[in-house]
């Protein structure tokens, strides 16, 4: 049998930490060799895994892994990549982190230079299908229709539109050839006027304890067409990561996406 895959885990004292925590001690063919949390005080997991609460700390168990999985916050996640480049240089490096700015998105693409790096809005094997579909159907349907995003999420979360919104919105403007940047638009109050055509609109929803749902809806003249993915449970994010995590260990440098994982590429 071979060697299982050695994971560390950043963001460990967090929801989505312990969810990884607890399907990596299910599995024989992974192995947690630590954490870097994001809350002093607070454990990892319940199988006696060592957690440090400092980026500056983290040489040891990032060095001790051949896979390091991060769910934490962008200032956790960018000063790990500042502090830690060398430690983390040959380790697949799996980024489910959203709310990324420009700076950490450059340490990430350095990062690639020396280790295969993978960053995902969602790991969800059926949003990564979703994003795939919405890809194809905008270049289908064409600016003719117009298109709308909407997401729902517990109200614990902190960034709006979620970044698997943002992705699916970055999928349409690919299948339809433009820039997302050009023709976004986050909400409407009061009198915006008549919807442009090529608009791609984006709306929040947030309250109770929901994992996660989006929608993305094509409104034609005489039709409407509608993809949605809603999640009934969060370990499916963290199957969907450890599953990359395990196609990851070992490649080449370079940027990776979940599409690779699954073939979609």
């Amino acid at each position: 049998m071979a060697d299982p895959i050695r994971i560390a885990l950043v963001g460990a004292t967090g929801r989505m930490g312990q969810a990884l925590a607890r399907l990596v001690a299910r599995d024989p063919s992974l192995a947690l060799v630590g954490g870097i949390g994001g809350h002093e005080g607070e454990a990892a997991c319940d199988i006696g895994c060592p957690v440090v609460h400092s980026a500056g700390d983290a040489a040891e168990v990032i060095r001790g892994a051949d896979a390091v999985v991060d769910f934490s916050s962008p200032e956790l996640l960018s000063g790990l990549l500042g502090a830690q480049a060398e430690a983390l240089a040959g380790r697949a490096l799996v980024v489910g982190t959203t709310g990324l700015g420009d700076g950490a998105l450059e340490l990430l693409a350095r990062a690639a230079e020396r280790s295969p790096v993978l960053r995902a809005a969602n790991f969800s094997v059926g949003v990564n299908l979703l994003l795939a579909l919405a890809e194809r159907a905008a270049a289908v349907l064409g600016p003719e229709y117009d298109v709308e995003v909407v997401e729902t999420h517990h109200r614990r979360k902190v960034d709006a539109p979620s970044g698997t919104a943002l992705a699916l919105g970055e999928a349409i403007a690919a299948g339809r050839g433009v820039a997302l940047a050009d023709v976004r638009v986050d909400g409407r109050s009061g009198r915006p006027g008549e919807r442009p055509r090529g608009e791609i609109g984006f709306h929040a929803l947030r309250g109770g304890d929901v994992v996660g749902e989006h929608r993305v809806g094509f409104f034609g003249e005489r039709e409407r067409v509608e993809l949605a993915h809603v999640a009934q449970d969060r370990a499916l994010f963290a199957e969907g990561a450890l599953r990359a995590a395990r196609w990851l260990a070992g490649k080449p440098a370079g940027e990776y996406t979940m599409r690779d994982v699954l073939g979609l590429a």
